[in-house]
């Protein structure tokens, strides 16, 4: 297994530029950084027919999120879309050339949530505002020219821990019936437990020391990181989940608790999807303008939901 030509020259680029790592600042600071960096390697990503701002009443105040429309149809499919970002960094601005490639090649309209963010707001805030995001699309798909029955779910690394417990959620509470969850390298188990976070977690961007600072700013001391809301790996019962597409990256320290999630969703009959892009790192997918395996992916996101819309 080689690492990516072009991703080479990226850490090699980051790393003469003499950039400090994220764990480096403040929370604040840091997204700051990360918003400034995301813009230097989105490149120009495709434009939607709109882009709308709106706000998403939530049970504990509004969530901002931006709505891509990729015409002005009626009764298109949806995707509701949470951002990475370790739960601290990250915004609608970071992950807007995802957004605006998959609303695009896809054909749907992708609702981006801006949930609230560590370390002001604690778990399980982020998981509160993802599914009261989620259950106000679904009630109001109609009202954003959205199929109220055809709306999937997804979210890259925190954005996929939240994909796959709002999924959960959903299951649990007789909740929305949402046809599809699009995982993108997700957060699975908040153990750090897997080989792959001892191979993989220096030298490729996302280290074992981000990590670690990512979820001690989303945790609090006393709460349970193996619950299910924080480790969906840990859930007892993925049957009668929607079926799901995963993406992991051969670099990536979560790689293996992506894996052991794909198996224990195939395991309890959920129809799943697993695409390894072997070469690649954490995050890729935000990185089509200096990675070409990143507009691969964001075009086999686009493919894979547009397949599910049509069955929808």
């Amino acid at each position: 297994m080689k690492l990516d030509s072009q991703v080479k020259v990226l850490l090699e680029s980051i790393e003469k530029s003499g950039a400090l790592p994220f764990n480096a600042y403040s929370a604040q600071e840091a997204r700051a950084v990360y918003d400034k960096a995301s813009e230097a390697v989105r490149g120009v990503p495709p434009a939607p027919h709109k882009i709308e701002t709106i706000e998403i009443p939530g049970s504990l105040g509004p969530i901002p999120a931006w709505v891509y429309k990729p015409s002005e149809n009626s009764d298109l499919p949806v995707l509701v879309y949470y951002h990475g970002g370790g739960y601290t960094i990250g915004s609608l601005k970071s992950h807007d050339c995802v957004c605006r490639g998959i609303c695009v090649e896809a054909d749907c309209i992708v609702v981006s949530v801006d949930y609230r963010l560590a370390p002001e707001n604690k778990f399980p805030a982020a998981v509160e505002d993802a599914w009261d995001a989620a259950v106000w699309v679904a009630e109001n798909a109609n009202s954003l020219g959205g199929n109220p029955n055809n709306i999937a779910i997804g979210g890259d690394s925190a954005g996929g821990n939240l994909t796959a417990v709002v999924s959960l959620i959903a299951k649990e509470s007789d909740g929305p019936q949402f046809i599809f969850q699009l995982l993108i390298y997700p957060c699975a188990d908040m153990s750090c437990g897997f080989e792959s976070h001892q191979k993989f977690g220096k030298g490729y961007r996302l280290t074992n020391e981000l990590i670690d600072w990512f979820y001690d700013h989303y945790f609090s001391e006393d709460d349970d990181r193996s619950h299910w809301k924080a480790s969906p790996l840990n859930a007892s019962d993925l049957s009668d989940l929607p079926s799901a597409f995963v993406v992991s990256a051969g670099f990536d320290p979560l790689q293996d608790e992506n894996k052991a999630y794909a198996e224990k969703l195939e395991r309890a009959g959920v129809k799943i999807k697993h695409s390894h892009y072997e070469n690649m790192i954490h995050g890729f997918l935000t990185m089509p303008g200096v990675l070409d395996k990143a507009k691969e992916a964001i075009s086999e996101c686009a493919k894979e939901l547009k397949l599910a819309f049509s069955k929808g």
